[in-house]
């Protein structure tokens, strides 16, 4: 039978994680469905390639969003489990520099060089499918909101004292299901099991990166980054077949 003063002290903690995961919830379903509502209601259109600017500024309030909510998570790694930020700033510095300008080169110089995507289907491809050189611009202010998320989600757990294997299982699950949204934007469902498994898959190798690895936040955002590089450009590689 469990201890009652052990109980008294974990409550606290407990509490504290259902609270996390719930603001973690909260911060990513309102962000998705402002994307797919409240932006058509203002007469923007949800699309990566037609509105850039429009999503980048939306991303934007989002992180800014996400930060100021998860900011005591993110700075008491003391309390909340230590993870693996910028402990050699020169490193971090060639680090985050090559990853921008390998990111610019790519969005900027490589992608128009790529032969233009082929499409035959009866409907409309997925944006990613034709994305342009814009689309990276709001997806990489995207992708580090969710990156902000997952690192929430990782910090939280660890301060639970979980080990790195039931974290990566908690953060696969949660990852995963979470790009059930993409649904919504009429994806084929095609589509949307394999962003689904990618995303499963990212979430079993984050925490480590996150907690073990330093520059960490910056390999795992590389990695996401690097997914949708390589979706966007093997359908322009092998455009005799449709993917």
């Amino acid at each position: 039978m469990p201890d009652s003063s052990s109980i008294k002290v974990n409550a606290p903690r407990r509490a504290a994680l259902i609270w996390t995961l719930a603001q973690i919830a909260i911060v990513w379903t309102v962000s998705d469905i402002g994307f797919y509502l409240l932006l058509p209601m203002l007469g923007l259109q949800p699309s990566y390639n037609e509105a850039s600017i429009a999503i980048t500024l939306y991303y934007i309030f989002w992180v800014g969003i996400t930060v100021i909510t998860f900011w005591p998570l993110y700075t008491s790694w003391s309390l909340y489990g230590r993870w693996a930020t910028f402990e050699n700033r020169v490193s971090s510095y060639v680090v985050w520099s090559i990853s921008f300008a390998a990111c610019i080169l790519f969005a900027a110089y490589v992608l128009p060089l790529l032969p233009p995507p082929a499409w035959t289907e009866p409907w409309n491809p997925p944006e990613v499918r034709v994305a342009t050189p814009w689309y990276f611009l709001p997806k990489s202010i995207e992708i580090l909101f969710q990156q902000l998320l997952v690192v929430a989600l990782i910090l939280a757990l660890s301060a639970q004292q979980y080990s790195i294997r039931k974290i990566s299982a908690y953060c696969a699950l949660a990852f995963g299901a979470a790009h059930v949204f993409l649904a919504l934007d009429e994806v084929p469902l095609r589509y949307v099991i394999r962003f689904m498994i990618a995303a499963t898959a990212f979430g079993v190798v984050f925490p480590y990166l996150i907690l073990r690895v330093p520059n960490g936040f910056a390999y795992s955002y590389i990695v996401h980054w690097l997914y949708y590089a390589v979706t966007v450009s093997m359908p322009r590689l092998f455009s005799s077949s449709p993917t």
